[in-house]
């Protein structure tokens, strides 16, 4: 049997104080859009901050 193709895209996760775009992650798109926020950590403010999905 062949296998099912993923509905999975790949995305980046950009930190809302300086909006550099810092991690590329895969997320379901199957039953939507997801809204992610995540707490990261930024190289630039050299902190945990919160990155929201961002599309190129």
């Amino acid at each position: 049997m062949a296998k099912k193709k993923s509905k999975r895209e790949y995305v980046w996760l950009e930190c809302v104080q300086c909006s550099q775009r810092n991690y590329r992650t895969s997320v379901n798109v199957a039953e939507g859009t997801p809204k992610l926020k995540l707490k990261k950590f930024c190289k630039k403010e050299r902190k945990h901050t919160v990155h929201k999905i961002r599309r190129k």
